[in-house]
């Protein structure tokens, strides 16, 4: 009786495995998704969807995380934090403006004011993390045409 709950239960931890590694995966996938929006529209905040993505696929997919070290554009940046913690001071700067922005949109938009307070307090701890990270270690390329050798 007990050789029949084990298969079962060894099937049920593989299908669970299964289904949270595909779940890293497309958080994965969306994170460098919208990180390589960032990259060309300066709405979005590169380096932590990226950060978030190389995350991501060391839980879901070696060969996608070795991938996107690899990456020209995105490898850098995941370097640069790996190595030193360090955020460049572009991608620090467009990451406290778009806080900025959503702020005030949220304020145009009449949100209620516990959420603009429960919002704000979010916003300043987030802000100041990626502040008090150091800005120096691996130049980081400001366009996707750079490439490690040039830097």
């Amino acid at each position: 009786m007990t050789s029949t709950f084990g298969p079962a239960k060894s099937n049920r931890g593989r299908k669970r495995a299964f289904l949270r590694r595909l779940g890293w995966r497309v958080l994965g996938c969306a994170a460098l998704a919208l990180g390589g929006l960032g990259v060309v529209l300066p709405l979005l905040p590169t380096t932590p969807l990226v950060i978030l993505a190389a995350f991501a696929f060391a839980k879901s997919s070696p060969a996608l995380h070795d991938w996107l070290l690899r990456n020209p554009t995105f490898g850098p940046i995941i370097a640069d934090w790996r190595a030193n913690g360090a955020i460049a001071p572009r991608h620090k700067a467009m990451a406290v403006s778009m806080m900025i922005a959503a702020l005030v949109l949220s304020v145009a938009m009449a949100v209620p004011v516990f959420v603009l307070v429960l919002q704000s307090l979010c916003m300043l701890g987030a802000a100041g993390f990626v502040l008090s990270r150091p800005s120096h270690g691996l130049a980081v390329p400001d366009h996707a045409t750079d490439t490690p050798d040039s830097i």
